[in-house]
This record gives C-alpha cells, sequence and structure tokens, in this order.
C-alpha cells in the first residue's frame, strides 16, 4: 500500500495495546490512534470529502493532530498543517491558496478559524479524542507513491508562503530511512515530541518515525525548559529531537542536574545552527551525543546528518541519507570544487512535486533532472560532509567583503554570559552594510555591549566583528524555536 497512514495500521496489527501518543495524564494506545483515524476517514469520506481534496490542520502539539494527520490520509486526502497561532489573513491565505474545504482544529482555536474562513466557506470541525472502538482497515483509500499527502507551507522570508507538495512516497522513504539508519528505532523508545507537528522537523522525523516504528511519542503542548527535563524523567526519554535554542534553553534550567536524564540515548538538532559552544556544554552536561543534521520543508524534511556511529564532524551537517545526493553549485547549476563556498543543491527520494500550483517558483529552484536549490550556502569537504555556511540572503556584504553571521555568531555563544546570538546585516551610508549582533544574556549574568565587541574584536578578521551590540530579553523565534532574523532591527538612536 503507497498510501502513508498504511504504516500506522501495520504498527496498530502488530502490537494493538502499545503506547503511540502520550500528552501528560492521556496515552493513546496503537488500537486508540488507528480506531480514532479511521472513525474520522469515514466521517470525512461520508461528508463528501474525495481522493486529493486538501484538508487544513490546525492544532497544538495534542493527540488530536495524530489521529488528524492519519485520518485525512486514511481518507485519501491532503493535509495541510497550520500553526494555530496564525491570525485570521494569515489563515485565509493557507486556507484560500490550498483550496481547502474543511479545517480540523481545537476548541480554543475554533473562534479565530471561523473567522479567518469566513468568506470561503470551509467547514470548521471541531476535533477532540473520541472513545475508543475497533477500527476497520478497511476504511483507507489507497493512493500511488507520487500522489500529494502533505502540502507544507514555506515561512515564507521572501513573499507569501508557497506551498511545498510532498508525495506519500517522499515522505514513507524519508522517515523509514531516518528510523532505521540512523535513530535505529525499536518499539522500546520513546521519542520527545517538544517540535511543533505542524512543521516538517517534527512532523517527519518526531510522529512518522515513531509511528513507522511502533514506538511512543511523548508530547509537550508548548516548549518549556524545565518541563522538558521533567518529561524526559517521567517517561524515559530515549531520543530527544529540537533545534538549537530549545538544546540552550535546556542548558539554562536553573537545578537542571535535579533531574534524571540516564535513559536518553542520542540527541538530533536541526532547523539551524547549532553553536559548537552549545553542543559541547551540553554534551558535557547531559552525557548524550548529539547529532546534527540538515534539510528543509521541500526536502521531506532530512537531507543530510552526522552518522550516529563512525564519524561526526562537530560543525558539520554531515553527509546525505540514503538515497539523497547533496553538491555545491555555483549560479549556472556548475558544480564547484571541495571546499569552495556556493549554494547547496539536493536530489533524491526526499524533494518535493513542487510549489502548489506555482509552477514559476517551482523552476527558479528546480533543474529538469530534479536538483532542487536551497537558498543555503555551504560547502563540502574532501571526506563528503557539508558544512553550512549560512542562508544566501542573510548574507552581508561589508565593503565588499563576505561577512557569514553563523561565523560571528559561533564567536558570540563563546562569550560566558551569551545565551543567544544574532547577526544581521545593518544598512550603511558608504559601506552598504555593517555587522551587527542583538545579543539575549544568560540568566544573571552581565555584559556591557563594548565589552561584547571587544571580546569579537580579538576573535575574528577586523571587517567581520559587530560594530552594533544590542541587548535584548529575548530574541525573536518562529514556532520550532528558530531565531528569525528577518525580525531583528537596530534600536533607534536617541533624539
Amino acid at each position: 500500500m503507497a498510501n502513508l497512514a498504511h504504516r500506522l495500521l501495520t504498527s496498530a496489527s502488530a502490537d494493538p495495546s502499545a503506547p503511540a501518543i502520550r500528552l501528560d495524564d492521556v496515552t493513546l494506545s496503537y488500537a486508540d490512534l488507528a480506531s480514532a483515524s479511521c472513525r474520522l476517514a469515514k466521517r470525512l469520506t461520508e461528508g463528501g470529502l474525495q481522493p486529493a481534496d486538501r484538508v487544513g490542520v490546525m492544532l497544538p502539539n495534542v493527540p488530536e493532530f495524530a489521529i488528524a494527520y492519519y485520518g485525512i490520509l486514511l481518507a485519501g486526502g491532503v493535509v495541510v498543517p497550520i500553526n494555530p497561532l496564525l491570525k485570521e489573513r494569515e489563515i485565509a491565505h493557507y486556507i484560500g491558496d490550498s483550496g481547502a474545504k474543511i479545517l480540523l482544529t481545537s476548541p480554543e482555536a475554533a473562534d479565530q478559524a471561523r473567522t479567518g474562513t469566513t468568506e470561503l466557506g470551509t467547514d470548521v470541525i471541531v476535533l477532540q479524542v473520541p472513545p475508543a472502538r475497533p477500527y476497520d482497515p478497511a476504511t483507507m483509500v489507497d493512493r500511488a507513491d507520487d500522489d500529494t499527502a502533505v502540502i507544507l507551507y514555506t515561512s515564507g522570508t521572501t513573499g507569501k508562503p508557497k506551498g511545498a507538495e510532498l508525495t506519500h512516497a517522499n515522505l514513507r522513504r524519508n522517515a523509514d530511512v531516518f528510523a532505521n539508519d540512523w535513530l535505529k528505532l525499536t518499539p522500546d523508545d520513546v521519542l520527545m515530541g517538544c517540535l511543533p507537528l505542524f512543521h516538517t522537523f517534527g512532523q517527519t522525523v518526531g510522529m512518522n518515525c515513531a509511528i513507522f516504528s511502533g514506538a511512543c511519542l511523548t508530547l509537550i503542548s508548548r516548549f518549556e525548559g524545565a518541563k522538558t527535563l521533567q518529561v524526559v524523567e517521567r517517561d524515559r526519554v530515549t531520543i530527544f529531537l529540537g533545534v538549537p535554542t530549545m538544546y540552550s534553553a535546556l542548558l539554562n534550567v536553573p537545578d537542571r542536574d535535579r533531574f534524571d536524564m540516564s535513559s536518553l540515548r542520542l540527541c538530533a538538532s536541526g532547523g539551524a545552527a547549532l553553536p559548537l559552544e552549545v553542543l559541547s556544554a551540553f554534551e558535557t552536561a547531559f552525557s548524550c551525543p548529539i547529532i546534527e543534521g540538515y534539510g528543509l520543508s521541500e526536502t521531506a524534511p532530512v537531507a543530510s546528518f552526522n552518522p550516529p556511529e563512525g564519524v561526526r564532524k562537530v560543525g558539520s551537517v554531515g553527509v546525505p541519507i540514503d538515497g539523497v545526493q547533496m553538491r555545491v553549485v555555483a549560479d549556472d547549476w556548475s558544480e564547484l570544487p571541495v571546499g569552495d563556498i556556493g549554494e547547496i543543491a539536493i536530489r533524491g527520494h526526499n524533494i518535493m512535486k513542487g510549489y502548489w500550483r506555482q509552477p514559476v517558483a517551482t523552476a527558479e529552484v528546480m533543474s529538469p533532472d530534479g536538483w532542487f536549490r536551497t537558498g543555503d550556502l555551504g560547502r563540502m569537504d574532501d571526506e563528503g560532509y557539508f558544512y553550512i555556511v549560512d542562508r544566501k540572503k542573510a548574507l552581508i556584504i561589508r565593503g565588499g567583503y563576505n561577512v557569514y553571521p553563523r561565523e560571528v555568531e559561533e564567536v558570540l555563544y563563546e562569550h560566558p554570559a551569551i545565551a543567544e546570538a544574532a547577526v544581521v546585516g545593518v544598512p550603511h551610508d558608504t559601506l552598504g552594510e555593517e555587522v551587527g549582533a542583538a545579543v539575549a544574556l544568560a540568566p544573571g549574568a552581565s555584559a556591557h555591549p563594548d565589552e561584547i565587541r571587544d571580546f569579537v574584536k580579538e576573535r575574528l578578521a577586523s571587517y567581520k566583528y559587530p560594530r552594533q551590540v544590542w541587548i535584548v530579553d529575548a530574541l525573536p523565534k518562529g514556532p520550532t524555536g528558530k531565531i528569525l532574523r528577518r525580525e531583528i532591527k537596530p534600536p533607534v538612536p536617541a533624539a
């Protein structure tokens, strides 16, 4: 069966009573999850849903998300995940662009969902966990490998969000390879579900990898450091998946040593560059290795990762996973020599079909032979390991010199008072751009901007250090905890 949801039914058949999804006091067994998903599928099809129809899912990290996700797929529909924190006009774009006629949401978000879709005629359904009943595998509608399973909207850093069409084969193969070859999951594993399920990292590497393997996914509705450590201890979590800001937050939990983290065997980081200082401090504090990897919504998402066994290169995003190719290219798609910096391009089973109903935007990033331009600058070493230098659009050009924000941020994270840092370009009359840095200090720490500037100046070339440094309470973050550089602005000088 090509339908991605078939894997849920397989796991439910293997061990119906095993825990599939947990959120504090609520635990769904595999039989519970399969039952609820099949019943939702039946409700959708009886309501007129046809294969390939889109259905919006606007839910936080709750068991209902998994029910909605697999229920839509079982009915032959296409899942359109939506951040429940979005406002009405944003919801209207996701629903209007995708053409979704149904939106599944929570009681808390129902009014906002209805307001955002009033003019679209969308049927808003409030979803809650139903009582368990026997399920009928015959509910499933078969789909082809190349049929679209999920439309994931990009963050919209270059305009309105675009929908990346991911197929059943994209998502199934990506989860299989990562679960088996990298995480080496078994039914005894417990994965930490801090990452939002409406985002590609939490959805594929967290939920799909767990469900395909018969493992348990334990959820946190909203990430908070102490709560996360408490759940790791309570549920004996074996795999932690996070973005760099989560690892920083866990390090800064007061009295973190009171929590028992001995069950952890592996941590994985993605979504943004993991500062070397954070990685080293975390591994020392929690006695658990972190493997860093790389991917995007358009790549389902995993493209490369450091292997958990063998050579792990700190600062690298590792090697391509099985079935994926990566290379560094120039603007004309020609491959660059080893060590040269260029744009990362990817080809393989994980690459999206294209952007939903946007052939021009698709052609801008896809080559005729299947390569996808990521928009990220990087290099490859002579052993085939890749290093992400920065986003192509994040590059700062100061007086003709290229400054890569990540390099400057790595130095900032070495400062003992700094918890978070982001480097951005600041407009300058003569240089074009100046290097600026926004920093958030660790709890109880103090530092003056001049001191921080001089700290970096001693460690980097003169054109790289930030002339402007400003201290903030916290850096702006997206739904996954990824720092949003585009929202960082220097303070306005006093008149």
